[in-house]
């Protein structure tokens, strides 16, 4: 089998109903709507999704002609293109769509096979008052989930640590997450990020509220600082999701930097090498959770990979009730990836990723 086709296909955002303005131009600039194609000469397909893969046309080449079932060897190519271009990683999921194709077997089961479900956490993206972040979380344990992660702006601390605490009194049957988002920043923000002895205040305050674990809470370069906010014991670091390259998410591991371990397989470092730090890091007693903030296909993606090793204990699963919706975030699937009653993400039964593309949502959103 060859390789004989790689298409990119730019799809534009639904943007109706329209977003609010704390939320509007950030979807169109934060939510990667790209698909990848993979054709062969046996007229097997394979899609991928996740960052946008601007500026990889010049690479094409590169695979065109390579068996596809070769993922070890492709892999280091992709590597390469990672260091010069784009993030190259949605072709790699591509590539694992077509080994489970070939061989009849979901892409989870040809990682490990650990499990077919894993409990999803309810990632929400905006900031909201303490009122509007309850009443959402009401919903969302109404509909099953049992977790639910809150993203706080550092510079309105005090409304982010009262929204926390609104909520666990609320719902406390939920389990909460913090995202402080300081280990990258989006094009154009300058700001520095906390310092570690910030950091260890609002670490102190959320371990008070019971937070199951404290997200970016440190500049994503400084290992010695997360390890030395870690070894206070008091709450779980987590972070990784952005991290570019293999070697730099095992030098977090030998760090001891995070409790959790997040790398985004289709932004990050792709599906075989998170795989590869995903069972060194289980070993080690750490929990391996990937960011998922992109679309259904990226979730599948990273669902195959945390159920094929058993990671855990959650799967982040975007959603922020009304604006981020699964049927916005997933409008290139004729269905979208939602949890069962019990909160449960289940691995797709058909063979390779599993999606099932809308053919005229893409047509309809297609970018010429």
């Amino acid at each position: 089998m060859k390789i004989t086709s790689i298409e990119i296909v730019q799809l534009s955002l639904p943007l109706d109903p329209p977003f609010p303005a704390a939320w509007d131009p950030v979807p169109r600039r934060s939510f990667p709507a790209t698909l990848v194609y993979v054709g062969t000469d046996e007229g097997v397909v394979g899609v991928g999704s996740g960052d946008t893969m601007r500026g990889f046309e010049p690479y094409v080449d590169l695979f065109v002609g390579e068996d596809p079932l070769s993922i070890a060897r492709l892999v280091r190519k992709l590597e390469t293109v990672s260091f010069h271009g784009p993030r190259p990683w949605p072709l790699e999921a591509a590539l694992w769509d077509i080994c489970g194709q070939v061989t009849g077997q979901p892409v989870a089961r040809l990682l490990g096979g650990c499990t077919d479900r894993i409990p999803a956490y309810a990632s929400t993206g905006a900031i909201a008052t303490p009122p509007e972040r309850v009443e959402v979380a009401a919903q969302l344990a109404e509909s099953g989930f049992k977790a639910m992660k809150i993203r706080i702006d550092p510079a309105r601390l005090e409304e982010g640590i009262e929204t926390v605490a609104a909520v666990r009194a609320a719902v406390p049957e939920l389990d909460l997450m913090v995202d402080l988002n300081q280990g990258w920043r989006m094009p154009g923000d300058a700001r520095p990020p906390l310092d570690p002895t910030a950091a260890r205040r609002i670490a102190d305050r959320l371990s008070e509220l019971g937070v199951l674990w404290l997200e970016e809470p440190l500049d994503g370069a400084d290992a010695r600082g997360m390890a030395a906010l870690r070894a206070g014991g008091r709450i779980r670091v987590a972070g990784g999701e952005m991290v570019r390259s293999f070697p730099e998410l095992i030098a977090l591991a030998e760090t001891d930097a995070l409790d959790v371990f997040q790398p985004d397989a289709v932004l990050s470092c792709g599906i075989s090498r998170c795989r590869t730090l995903a069972e060194y890091v289980i070993a080690r007693g750490r929990w391996f959770s990937p960011h998922t903030w992109t679309n259904g296909i990226g979730l599948l993606v990273n669902l195959h990979l945390v159920s094929g090793v058993g990671g855990g204990p959650y799967l982040e699963y975007p959603v922020d009730p009304p604006h981020w919706t699964a049927r916005r975030r997933d409008f290139m699937l004729t269905e979208p990836i939602e949890p069962d009653a019990e909160g449960m993400l289940v691995v797709p039964d058909r063979p390779g990723l599993g999606l099932v593309l809308d053919a005229d949502a893409i047509a309809r959103y297609r970018v010429e």
